[in-house]
């Protein structure tokens, strides 16, 4: 048990000062996540400041542990308090005092102001960290289990979740994992462990991004009549639950593109990523790896490679051995910013330029599509990547993810004629199956 100690407090001021008066706020950090990268790192302070807009002061009291109770604290499995502590307990009256000496001298020029107070509020009932490692380019890194409530019904899940430091408030990969033994009681932290359950996409996106493939299903289930895999490229790995989604619930041939070794290790190892025939990864930068994609299929029938990418980890070539082979039927885009400091957003402006955007329509078939997650950090983000896109493919669509902060864009390389009706096309049935229907009617045209 910990000794009670004075608050421990940090005071973060908003790099987007406001003309007028200051706005201060305090927020007291949930007992037991103290050492979360959320609330005890800079880029975790900076996300939570964003997620504060018109605040100009945010002051976070936590509780302060005596030293050495660190490691301790960083290493055991966090389970939410059902009770507040005696600290939680009567936090407006007992830390006025303290936020006031915190407030800046302009705060105070009509008199002593109130200070509203802000809660933390998320779905996380306990978790534990099973792994952490550093990557070459995402930097520390952590992989954990959680247990979470359902909104939806107000039960409880086990999920895994892969989370960079560089963003710690952003979940990179989150999956389903199911007990690797029956037994009753289950926690997280105890003794049972737990694999992958990868039958059902979780991450609030990646079930609309594949709901897109309901334009061009027509098409998809022509070529699987005469024969062939469906293709799709994804940029950016993670933990690998888009890829291996579509290929057991969906069939498809997936190459994926990621520039961090490290993260399609923990991919293999941590989220269930399997290589195969019909799966296979490359370490390399998204934007080169298409480029090269599209001068392989400008060789017509001559053999090129990703010069300097690894395949599968080894130092193999991936072949592309004609234009109609290293064309997809979906380019799947999940990246984001690796610089914070001005808001989290999605996709980088590296990927807008539209040499980029070039080449991701000349890797996709004639009825191909692009998908991608977006997340705004701005209306005139959105915007100007609508007004981009427009310029480069023919017809784009949209589903608003309705969490509040994600959209996917779909962009098809023709016009394409769709119906939502099954009549026949047994992959347009076997996405229905595995995707919310609910999604698939959201589309709309842009």
């Amino acid at each position: 048990m910990f000794r009670f100690h004075p608050p421990s407090r940090a005071v973060l001021d908003s790099p987007l000062q406001p003309t007028d008066s200051p706005r201060v706020s305090a927020m007291l950090v949930p007992e037991g996540r103290e050492t979360d990268w959320i609330f005890s790192t800079e880029l975790g302070h900076l996300q939570l400041l964003f997620s504060s807009p018109g605040i100009s002061r945010l002051i976070l009291i936590g509780t302060l542990f005596k030293e050495g109770t660190l490691t301790l604290l960083q290493s055991r499995a966090y389970h939410r308090s059902l009770e507040c502590s005696l600290q939680h307990q009567g936090f407006e009256v007992w830390s006025k005092p303290l936020l006031l000496a915190l407030s800046p001298k302009s705060f105070f020029k009509r008199g002593i102001p109130e200070i509203p107070l802000l809660s933390y509020e998320d779905s996380l009932v306990s978790s534990v960290v099973v792994h952490e490692c550093v990557g070459c380019h995402v930097g520390e890194m952590l992989v954990e289990d959680v247990e979470i409530e359902n909104e939806s019904d107000h039960g409880r899940e086990f999920r895994r979740r892969l989370r960079f430091k560089r963003m710690p408030n952003l979940i990179q990969t989150e999956i389903c994992i199911i007990l690797e033994r029956d037994c009753d009681g289950v926690c997280i932290g105890g003794d049972v462990g737990f694999v992958p359950d990868l039958k059902v996409l979780v991450h609030p996106y990646l079930g609309p991004m594949v709901a897109g493939l309901v334009l061009n299903s027509e098409y998809v289930e022509g070529r699987i009549r005469m024969g062939f895999r469906p293709k799709a490229l994804c940029l950016g790995v993670g933990g690998g639950a888009l890829m291996t989604f579509l290929r057991n619930q969906l069939g498809f041939e997936v190459m994926g593109v990621d520039s961090d070794r490290e993260v399609l290790r923990v991919a293999r190892k941590y989220f269930g990523l399997e290589e195969c025939e019909f799966v296979r990864v490359v370490v390399g930068d998204a934007f080169e790896s298409m480029n090269k994609l599209v001068c392989g299929g400008k060789l017509n029938g001559r053999r090129s490679s990703f010069d300097d990418c690894e395949v599968n980890g080894f130092g193999g070539h991936l072949v592309v051995e004609d234009e109609v082979n290293c064309k997809f039927d979906v380019v799947m885009v999940d990246l984001d910013s690796s610089d914070v400091r001005n808001g989290v957003r999605s996709p980088p402006l590296e990927f807008i330029r539209k040499d980029v955007l070039l080449a991701a329509k000349l890797v996709l078939c004639e009825f191909g599509i692009l998908a991608i997650n977006v997340i705004p950090p701005s209306r005139s983000f959105y915007d100007n990547l609508v007004s981009h896109f427009q310029e480069v493919f023919h017809e784009l669509y949209k589903i608003d993810v309705g969490n509040g902060e994600n959209f996917v864009l779909i962009a098809t390389a023709s016009p394409l004629v769709f119906s939502v009706e099954d009549c026949g096309n047994s992959f347009l049935m076997r996405l229905k199956s595995v995707i919310p229907e609910a999604f698939i009617n959201s589309i709309t045209k842009i």
